[in-house]
């Protein structure tokens, strides 16, 4: 009735009492309404009765806390999501048809039994729902191939999804891989596999490695890997260019094994983005010259970073710190030592280095010694220009004093004692990828655990919520979850701490087995610290950096005032030139500092952009950067079907891959899938009847009509 399984009243007391106190109400209220002063008729006594007896009755429900529980089930028929490659690289010849055989297997896909409980979805730069019956949005003409975007929106959907077909040659060109989201899915995935798998006679630049920093004038080195398949021995040649310009040129006999790397000096001469190409000479016969060419993009620091330590006295590790940063060309070293109450060991502009600083080092500082004056001064450059800085928490500190930086920290500490702890760090495996920890040994998460001792203070130092833990300490090899290490980013501010003293210790041990646990540690938080990319107010960015001819280019921003609150009513406008053409557009908001537009082309080249944002006709701030549109199609670097990958991807869901001529298999047995594959859905809701206001309303309302009729009648 009225779709209900299930009705049930609970109480928070046994329902045997409930009944027993309604009994004796009904029992007390007929007693007393016997007999009445002065007489009523026998018709009134029997309302006052009632009505008495009902305004109890619920008061004592409200007493026992009732709990109606309603219970709906449904069942969810099966749905399977269909999804198919839109993606360019299907329109590559091959000799395959791969468009024609989709369309095909689409067409077999209307005349099974489930087409009525599929969905049919595209999916390529992002994921479209189309209808089964008209085919036109089906183009292959998306610039990329985003399989992380299934398993996004299948966290979007309540359906009973049954199953998840993929019709694609597997050529992964943007986004993640998803293996990993397939297997936690929980819902089977077959593949159905197109293209040809045939090995071909290739040559191609698989991928390029370089530095995550590198700094104008400072010397890095790029690593090309090189695949060929079919032209050992065989000599090409392989040029770099910096913005188009050619800067090396080397000639190289393609080995035996088939993959070989191949390395450039690169010393960039000015800071900013730059668009580096390698390209490979074609041979004849090569199958696919589109993957000869890589393009690329990176971001040039400026070569000379402005660093400030600020010790509270002489100390070895100050000394070593020093040391370590002077031996980097591309820092720029100052320091100010507090020997004691206003003296110094350097005879410094000590206001000019603070105010032209763009990393401080605090080490060991405020101490004792240091002026409310200078305390002061550093509190607020710290606070206003949002210097990020890495405090080291060495002998000489004064707690005290440090609690005017305290906002600022990563940390805060709590019963500050006067003894020290041995302590060991003690890195986990998921800081493998931590860019502040990495070094030249072969495991650089051992090298850490292997440090020798440093001593931290008897103190709680709980983490700010913002921050993260990126070592932890051990005692006599006993791990715990005291911090050592923290990192914390803030608005436009980042900061480290470290907990302990005498670190210098760590470039001991680490120089005799020749390691650079130490430098790396301290010249990568530099590095870290002094990222643009959290500096801007503005940030404008395109979605990616190469873009097929006639592709959308989405355009982003990000727009925060000078507290880094987010500004979501400003007026956003990218400025684009390239080679002969000027372009103008502007952003819209999506609200919380969120601003996207799209730049619609079919103009080949080199772009580069400006973008501003104003408020009230006050410029905000600024961004620019470079894009290619056409140049390079990545849809076709690789046309050839990655069976392994979507095998793999059907396996670890339980599902099965299949090739584009078997689908007459694959559907029948989704059709027995579906079969068993409905769900009861449970509904249940519950009310808390005690605490309904009707029932409060009921209760006052039956004792009113009793005490009028008792009131009308003169009743004692």
């Amino acid at each position: 009735m009225f779709g209900i399984d299930n009705l049930k009243i609970s109480f928070s007391f046994s329902p045997f009492l409930f009944f027993l106190f309604v009994f004796l109400l009904i029992g007390f209220t007929v007693f007393i309404y016997r007999y009445t002063v002065p007489q009523i008729s026998s018709t009134k006594k029997i309302l006052l009765i009632i009505t008495r007896t009902l305004a109890l009755t619920l008061l004592v429900l409200a007493i026992f806390e009732p709990t109606l529980t309603i219970i709906k089930k449904s069942i969810l028929k099966p749905t399977t999501w269909f999804f198919v490659d839109n993606s360019k690289s299907i329109l590559y010849d091959d000799g395959s048809e791969k468009n024609q055989k989709i369309l095909g297997v689409l067409n077999e896909l209307k005349q099974t039994e489930f087409a009525e409980n599929t969905q049919l979805k595209t999916f390529g730069t992002k994921i479209s729902e189309i209808n089964i019956d008209n085919l036109d949005d089906v183009t292959f003409k998306e610039g990329s191939t985003n399989f992380a975007n299934i398993f996004s929106s299948l966290s979007e959907s309540n359906e009973n999804i049954s199953s998840i077909v993929i019709l694609s040659d597997g050529v992964i060109t943007d986004g993640s891989n998803p293996i990993n989201s397939a297997e936690k899915s929980g819902i089977p995935i077959f593949t159905l596999g197109i293209g040809d798998t045939t090995k071909r006679k290739d040559i191609e630049i698989k991928n390029v490695i370089y530095n995550e920093f590198i700094y104008a004038e400072n010397p890095t080195t790029l690593s090309a890997t090189i695949l060929n398949d079919g032209f050992a021995n065989r000599t090409v040649n392989l040029t770099f260019y910096e913005n188009d310009v050619l800067i090396q040129q080397k000639n190289i006999v393609l080995n035996q094994d088939g993959i070989q790397n191949i390395s450039f000096d690169f010393t960039p001469k000015s800071s900013g983005e730059k668009k580096l190409t390698l390209v490979l000479s074609a041979l004849e016969g090569e199958y696919n010259r589109t993957n000869n060419k890589k393009v690329f993009y990176i971001n040039v620091l400026s070569n000379k970073v402005k660093i400030l330590l600020l010790a509270g006295s002489p100390s070895p590790d100050l000394s070593f710190i020093k040391n370590t940063l002077l031996a980097d060309d591309n820092l720029s070293v100052n320091s100010i030592t507090q020997i004691g109450v206003n003296k110094f060991l350097e005879n410094n502009n000590r206001d000019k280095l603070l105010d032209s600083a763009e990393v401080l080092l605090l080490i060991g500082f405020p101490s004792k010694e240091t002026s409310s004056e200078l305390l002061n001064k550093v509190a607020r450059f710290i606070s206003e220009k949002n210097i990020s800085f890495l405090f080291i928490l060495s002998g000489s500190i004064d707690f005290n004093k440090l609690v005017q930086l305290q906002k600022a920290l990563p940390f805060a500490s709590l019963g500050v004692g006067n003894s020290y702890l041995e302590i060991q760090p003690n890195v986990t495996p998921d800081q493998s990828k931590n860019p502040l920890l990495q070094n030249n040994s072969a495991d650089p998460i051992a090298a850490w655990n292997n440090l020798p001792p440093v001593y931290q203070l008897f103190s709680e130092f709980n983490p700010k919520p913002e921050s993260e833990i990126a070592a932890r300490t051990k005692v006599n090899n006993v791990p715990t979850n005291k911090p050592l290490i923290l990192t914390r980013r803030l608005g436009n501010q980042r900061s480290i701490a470290v907990l302990a003293k005498d670190i210098w210790k760590w470039k001991l041990q680490t120089a005799m087995k020749d390691q650079d646990v130490f430098d790396r540690f301290i010249l990568n938080s530099i590095k870290w610290l002094n990222s643009p990319e959290d500096k801007k107010r503005v940030q404008i960015r395109t979605l990616k950096k190469l873009f097929a001819l006639g592709e959308e280019v989405e355009f982003t921003a990000q727009v925060y005032d000078d507290t880094f609150n987010p500004i979501s009513d400003a007026e956003v406008k990218v400025r684009l030139k390239n080679d002969n053409d000027k372009f103008e557009l502007n952003l819209n908001s999506l609200g919380n500092g969120l601003y996207e537009g799209v730049l619609q082309t079919n103009k080949a080249g080199n772009y580069s952009f400006v973008g501003e944002a104003k408020l009230n006709n006050k410029l905000l701030g600024s961004d620019k950067g470079l894009f290619n549109v056409g140049e390079v199609d990545i849809e076709m670097m690789d046309t050839k079907m990655d069976y392994e990958f979507l095998n793999s991807l059907a396996n670890v869901s339980g599902g099965k891959f299949f090739n584009v001529d078997q689908s007459k298999s694959l559907f029948k047995l989704l059709s027995e899938l579906n079969l068993k594959s409905s769900k009861e859905k449970i509904d249940t809701k519950e009310y808390s009847l005690w605490s309904n206001e009707f029932l409060m309303i009921a209760i006052i309302l039956l004792f009113g009509i009793e005490w009028f009729i008792r009131k009308r009648e003169g009743m004692l």
